[in-house]
């Protein structure tokens, strides 16, 4: 669900995240409107604005594990585990962590990944949330979906600052409830 449709419509806080992302036409190639957070990062007011609506949100969920997709979801994950009290768990790409990992593969349009945690980053029953900067396909979050799942812990929600317009009736990803602050700016092609 968007943030506008769960009691945040008109909340200035929205605006001011949508307007701080720069879009990048033809990055990282042609046709692509590439999303660039890094402009809301420069934003301190609109970063903590970010920060924030995900913290009201949580704060009274219970939630004890922050699970961040590499490598945008490091940049808010941290934050946000930090003031609901959770701890931060980095989902990476391979052969990024050391020690002893599990993994999970997944598909892209141009081929395949895999995100990697450590074996022991998360207990049974632990509650979670996943965040990712944004959310085209579902893929990436799947795999971090299954991922937590297959240590025994309760994803709650998957969560992530730019939502493509097309999973804006998607109110799950694998059972799950997504929730995005806002969509992005230029339609064509996204990244």
């Amino acid at each position: 669900m968007f943030a506008a449709e769960n009691g945040l419509k008109g909340d200035p806080r929205l605006e001011a995240i949508s307007a701080a992302i720069r879009v990048v036409p033809n990055f990282p190639k042609k046709g692509i409107m590439f999303q660039d957070i890094t402009t809301l990062l420069l934003d301190h007011k609109a970063f903590k604005h970010t920060i924030d609506i995900f913290v009201d949100r949580y704060k009274d969920m219970q939630i004890s594990v922050v699970a961040g997709v590499e490598a945008r979801g490091f940049m808010f994950g941290p934050s946000i585990a930090l003031a609901i009290g959770a701890k931060f768990v980095p989902l990476r790409k391979p052969g990024k962590l050391p020690g002893k990992v599990i993994s999970e593969s997944y598909e892209l349009e141009y081929g395949h990944d895999r995100l990697e945690m450590h074996v022991d980053a998360v207990e049974p029953r632990e509650r979670v949330i996943i965040i990712d900067d944004l959310v085209a396909t579902g893929g990436t979050l799947s795999a971090a979906i299954s991922l937590m799942e297959s240590q025994g812990a309760e994803v709650v929600e998957c969560a992530c600052v730019i939502g493509l317009p097309e999973v804006k009736g998607q109110h799950k990803l694998k059972g799950k409830p997504l929730y995005v602050l806002v969509e992005p700016s230029g339609l064509d092609g996204f990244c």
